[in-house]
């Protein structure tokens, strides 16, 4: 069985507001309800695993009442860190499960089916497969003063996806400051992450400029 792990433990700080930014409405929808409904549409045999901190979980709740919404998923308490709250989140998947699993941003409510496709069936081959865009802007390295070749470099997104065998034992090493991400857990354990091409439309939602963008985006695809 294949899994996705999403992961939605912001407090919504830089929107400005009390409401956590994964509860924001984007064209009458809630952020994260979108996100889970990205997932089901790839695969309704997908088993969604949403992490949330226990504080927000009821609101969750109340929203998933008045929004009449069906999708099953499993439920983790979120932790002190990104890094913790993927553990957590791992630790509903049964050891000695077969197949891949997902972790992606609660928050990228527009990831395309084909991304996540292209994703899941990479990770199956290899065992970890990580979205990623070309850089656009002008790259400068402060330190040096100096623009750096923007071909050197992309932008990650996620799902980013790995054999569940491989992801439980690189989330079994100690927390680190380093592990900016699920691929540098894996890396730092010593897998290779391959790469595959991801979507520019798979934007983060965490700005009320991005709440923007978001809602544009989907009055002009509904």
């Amino acid at each position: 069985m294949d899994f996705v792990i999403i992961v939605a433990g912001g407090k919504g700080l830089r929107m400005g507001g009390d409401v956590p930014k994964q509860f924001l409405p984007v064209g009458g929808i809630p952020v994260l309800m979108r996100t889970l409904m990205r997932f089901n549409e790839y695969s309704p045999a997908l088993q969604i695993i949403l992490v949330l901190p226990r504080s927000q979980q009821d609101y969750w709740r109340d929203l998933c009442r008045q929004h009449q919404f069906r999708i099953p998923y499993l439920l983790a308490d979120g932790g002190k860190t990104r890094f913790h709250s993927v553990k957590n989140g791992l630790d509903l998947i049964p050891d000695g499960e077969q197949g891949v699993v997902g972790v992606h941003d609660g928050v990228r409510p527009f990831v395309s089916v084909d991304v996540i496709r292209r994703c899941f069936q990479k990770a199956s081959e290899c065992g970890a497969a990580i979205p990623v865009i070309p850089v656009v802007e002008t790259l400068r390295h402060l330190a040096s003063r100096k623009n750096v070749l923007r071909s050197d470099y992309c932008l990650v997104q996620t799902p980013q996806v790995f054999d569940i065998s491989l992801l439980k034992a690189a989330f079994q090493q100690p927390y680190s400051d380093s592990f900016t991400d699920d691929a540098s857990v894996v890396e730092s354990f010593g897998h290779p992450v391959e790469t595959v091409e991801g979507n520019r439309e798979n934007i983060k939602i965490t700005t009320p400029f991005d709440l923007r963008v978001a809602t544009a985006q989907t009055l002009n695809n509904e």
